[in-house]
């Protein structure tokens, strides 16, 4: 797709209007918890002593003041939490650390990926401005609400014994704020990207070869691969299934104004957090060979550019039908076309 400048116009609006939108929930929410008397109004009366003896001797633990429906006692309540402290926090915790580790050992053994042939100096265009602009904005909303999420998640048993509840609170409910409010802007950018790359992560034939090479680590030859390898593609249909998981489970948490039950809201933070640290976990290996693991990984995303000795050896096909395309076209008009063109650099 051809790049113009309308399209980096459209992606600043909306990057404006969201961080407007941002700005504008933030003031709305320290308006509303600078103001104690809004919140009692919308808040159920504290239950007497009369009240609780009454629910300690029926089997009724349901509070019917004011005609209210809160559950005083909530059963499935234990439920949960016994499945998040037990299953849940564990796990994240084992494979977030397992794959820390799993990463490092790996670095250690094999190092960094380098290319089998020197550098040419011609440059082929691979992610246009657009582009790139729409992978930082997900990368750093990512980081960020994986970052607030472990906090909410395990902060508790790590700073507020090492700080105190003096640094805790204020940490935890600036987490809480920043959490809940990029998750919606986290859902828009990732739709945006997985239409916008669902063509070129169409799975292949050729993917199946790459998986069984280990991506050119198992065997000396390296597998074919297009303008995405079978690695790229498997994170990209992982955001499109666990990641949209994430997604909607955190709006349905984080906009409680639709009738939710508790026991769904509980539900909803159990897969909400399989989801989200199984993604974190992922992630970092995406991250690693980002940037440690393979030489010019980082330079093509940061400038758009990979050189063709890159290009050669981690997508040949690509290369190959960018470099087909190029000798068929006349030479006054060999210019970028927002796709991938090879040229020497000024």
């Amino acid at each position: 797709m051809t790049f113009t400048p309308i399209s980096l116009s459209w992606y600043r609006r909306l990057t404006s209007l969201a961080l407007t939108l941002l700005l504008t929930c933030v003031l709305a929410s320290s308006a509303l918890a600078s103001d104690p008397d809004a919140e009692i109004k919308q808040a159920i009366g504290g239950a007497s002593q009369e009240t609780w003896q009454d629910v300690g001797s029926t089997d009724n633990y349901i509070d019917s003041r004011a005609e209210s429906t809160y559950s005083l006692i909530n059963a499935s309540g234990e439920t949960w939490r016994q499945i998040r402290n037990t299953w849940v926090s564990p796990g994240g915790a084992i494979a977030i650390l397992g794959m820390l580790a799993v990463l490092v050992v790996f670095y250690l053994i094999v190092g960094r990926k380098t290319l089998d042939e020197p550098l040419t100096g011609r440059m082929m265009l691979r992610w246009t401005a657009l582009e790139r602009a729409l992978h930082w904005t997900m990368a750093t909303l990512f980081i960020l609400l994986a970052l607030t999420g472990l906090n909410l998640l395990f902060g508790k048993l790590i700073f507020r014994p090492l700080f105190g509840d003096g640094f805790w609170a204020p940490m935890i409910a600036g987490t809480k704020l920043v959490h809940n409010y990029l998750g919606p802007l986290f859902s828009i950018v990732l739709i945006l990207v997985l239409a916008k790359w669902l063509t070129i992560n169409i799975p292949k034939k050729h993917d199946w070869t790459w998986f069984k090479q280990g991506g050119g680590v198992v065997g000396n030859a390296h597998p074919d691969a297009g303008f995405a390898n079978g690695g790229e593609k498997a994170w990209y249909w992982l955001l499109a299934s666990a990641g949209l998981v994430v997604v909607v489970t955190g709006l349905i948490m984080d906009f409680p104004i639709f009738g939710q039950s508790r026991d769904t809201m509980q539900w909803m933070n159990v897969l909400h957090g399989i989801g989200s640290l199984g993604l974190t976990a992922v992630a970092l290996g995406h991250i690693y060979i980002g940037t440690l693991g393979m030489e010019g990984a980082f330079s093509a995303m940061k400038t758009g550019y990979v050189d063709e000795a890159w290009a050669k050896q981690h997508h040949n096909l690509w290369y190959e039908e960018v470099m087909n395309k190029a000798d068929a076209e006349p030479k006054e008009k060999a210019v970028d076309d927002g796709t991938a063109k090879a040229h020497r650099p000024n």
